[in-house]
Order: C-alpha cells, then sequence, then structure tokens
C-alpha cells in the first residue's frame, strides 16, 4: 500500500512544485503614475512618466535596436523617462506590495534603469563590431544621479523615506538584461568590481537568472525623525533626484505566492505527511 501511495502522488507532487514555480515568477509592475516633475538637468525629450509603468524593456525596437542586455541599455524616449535635479516620479502598483522578509535578500520591489557595462574592446568601424567577445571593466555609462532618495506610502498621503544609508542609488547597479527574470533580485552585495573583465555570459552568471535593475526594502521606511516605521505593504513609490539626473525604465514587486500556489504547496505537504503516517 505504501509503495502504490507514493507511485501515485509523487508525480502530483512534482507537478505542484513546477506549478508554484511557475506561480510565483509573475511579477507585478508599475501601474499607473500619479506625479511627475522632471526638475533641472532631465534629458530633453525623456518627459513622458508612463514610461516607467509595466515590463521593463526587453527590447529596443528599430532599425539600430536590439535586445536589452548589460551592455545595450534601452535608450528610447518610449522606453524611459528621465528625473533632473529636484524632480520626482511618483507611481502606483496595482495590488500593495508585501514587506516580506523572506524575500530574496529581504527585497521587496525593483527599480530599472537605462545605465549599461562600459566594453572595453575596442570597435572596429570597417566591421563594424567589437574585436573579440566584448567585455568590460566593471565601469558604467549613463549613470548619471549620484544621489536620489525612495520613498513609500501605503496610502498615497504619508511618505515615508528609505534609509539613505541602505538605498541604493537610482539607475545605477545593476543593468537591465532583458532575458532575465524581472521578479528577480541580483545579490546586492556584488559591487562593480565583481564585473570586472566579464563578458555577457560571465555577468549573467552573476545576476543568477535575474534582470537586474536595484532592490529596495519596504523595512528600511523612516519617518521624519529618523525613526523606523513598520509598514506592511505599501502601494505607492516615489523617486526623487538630489544630484545629477536619472532614467526610470520600470518598477517591479517581488512577485508574491498566489492563491493557486499556496494550494498546491499545501497538497504537497498534504502528500508527505500521508506518506509518513502509511
Amino acid at each position: 500500500m505504501q509503495k502504490s501511495f507514493v507511485t501515485k502522488f509523487v508525480p502530483a507532487l512534482a507537478l505542484a512544485s513546477v506549478l508554484s514555480l511557475t506561480q510565483t515568477s509573475n511579477a507585478q509592475f508599475a501601474a499607473s503614475v500619479v506625479s511627475y516633475n522632471s526638475g533641472v538637468g532631465f534629458q530633453p525629450g525623456y518627459t513622458t512618466p508612463s514610461s516607467a509603468l509595466g515590463e521593463p524593456s526587453r527590447v529596443t525596437p528599430g532599425m539600430y535596436g536590439g535586445p536589452v542586455n548589460p551592455f545595450n541599455s534601452a535608450y528610447l524616449d518610449s522606453q524611459v523617462v528621465s528625473i533632473g535635479v529636484g524632480g520626482s516620479l511618483t507611481v502606483q502598483f496595482s495590488s500593495p506590495i508585501l514587506n516580506n522578509p523572506g524575500n530574496a535578500f529581504g527585497l521587496d520591489f525593483n527599480i530599472f534603469g537605462n545605465a549599461g557595462f562600459v566594453i572595453t574592446n575596442e570597435y572596429d568601424f570597417n566591421t563594424f563590431d567589437w574585436v573579440g567577445t566584448p567585455a568590460t571593466s566593471g565601469s558604467l555609462y549613463g549613470s548619471d544621479a549620484t544621489a536620489t532618495r525612495v520613498s513609500v506610502s501605503s496610502d498615497g498621503i504619508n511618505y515615508f523615506t528609505l534609509n539613505p544609508t541602505l538605498a541604493p542609488t537610482v539607475d545605477a547597479l545593476f543593468p537591465t538584461d532583458g532575458l532575465g527574470d524581472f521578479g528577480l533580485m541580483v545579490n546586492p552585495a556584488l559591487t562593480a568590481a565583481d564585473f570586472a573583465g566579464l563578458d555577457l555570459a560571465g555577468i549573467r552568471a552573476l545576476y543568477n537568472g535575474a534582470s537586474g535593475g536595484r532592490g529596495y526594502d519596504i523595512s528600511w521606511a523612516q519617518d521624519g525623525l529618523g525613526q523606523s516605521v513598520l509598514l506592511a505593504s505599501v502601494e505607492f513609490v516615489r523617486i526623487e533626484v538630489l544630484a545629477g539626473n536619472a532614467e526610470i525604465d520600470g518598477l517591479v514587486a517581488v512577485p508574491e505566492p498566489t492563491t493557486l500556489s499556496l494550494a498546491f504547496l499545501g497538497l504537497g505537504a498534504l502528500i508527505v505527511a500521508r506518506r509518513n503516517r502509511a
């Protein structure tokens, strides 16, 4: 009896695992623009805030476009919106972003810009191609913001700044890879030096399936006195540029398990429990 039970239900458990992974990979993107102020020193022409909504760019369309990757960032005015000094972009998600300590690296949402890794290879203008396999020194192009502030809100009225000593600068590491999963996070402990000498394959190996961008933790929220504020979830994210300028391609919430995936996980646990009693 025990053998026949296991034979019958182990495939179901495997299917449950696959479906669970499929369900949790469905990332949520910023859904609407609440407000936008271009500020001073923004990139002219890049002032359509809706460019930051929906899925970040996987491909740049047009004759000179192509796949978006860490060497080839999105650059059209329909793909990114620019924010200069004193400017801001506030977006709303259609569902709350949960403050979940169980997320990878404890991060709850991701902001994508259009910075990219500088290729150190020589460029051949006769063949219009790089000499050898393109690789980087780890330095970035397009990373023009030197100071940014990210704030979050549950109600769209009261905003709390994410601790500036913990929140990374917007539109810097990590350049977008359109082949990756927007719902996954790159290890935030990685630095530019870790990418020195790497080609695209090496960069993707460090990304470990993620699409890049930079992650933020709702637990970093502070009030005006710098005291920590406990927020169970937020729906609004505000990006402000304090120095330089930043281009934004998208904001993504870390996927939460759906009802279906949780149901299959529960089925898996039930199968294990019944197997142990058999």
